[in-house]
């Protein structure tokens, strides 16, 4: 069982960090002189820009943001049922957050994909940063539906 609690709480704390590392570091986008994120707009030759103010990057911002703090009411309402819930019962709360910060960081990157052609520069591919937004959904979604179907045993 303690093996069991320490795999799900990596798991957890894997997708919490890829979710951190997605959402600051500057490299949504790159090119051979550009990196963009959600935040700035930088390049060799001019330096670094905000973001445009238009409505979509702020949505992405927005549910980036709520899927960290999704993530991590997550985990700290895991440790509180792990310490509070009777024997026999499910961890529902916690696999409800967990899934919804897995639902926001999939909005936020379905928005990015579609929204960053008018703003992205023609000669540009997506960062690894947006690649760890994509693979940070998967881990949180599997975390929560890990939760939804964990029981807690004495």
């Amino acid at each position: 069982m303690l093996l069991l609690l320490l795999g799900i709480i990596f798991l957890h704390l894997a997708a919490l960090v890829l979710l951190f590392v997605s959402t600051i570091v500057s490299v949504w986008t790159t090119g051979e002189s550009t990196t963009s994120d959600l935040w700035t707009n930088c390049s060799t030759a001019s330096g670094c820009n905000p973001a445009s103010t238009g409505e979509w990057i702020q949505s992405v911002q927005a549910v980036m943001i709520l899927s960290i703090i999704f993530s991590c009411l997550s985990l700290f309402l895991f440790f509180c049922q792990l310490f509070t819930l009777q024997k026999g019962g499910r961890f529902f709360l916690t696999g409800t957050f967990q899934i919804l910060a897995s639902l926001f960081v999939m909005s936020g990157a379905i928005i990015y994909t579609v929204m960053s052609p008018e703003w992205v520069p023609e000669g540009n591919s997506f960062g690894y940063s947006y690649i760890l937004a994509w693979v940070a959904f998967p881990l949180a979604l599997i975390s929560g539906l890990i939760y939804v179907i964990l029981r807690k045993r004495e």
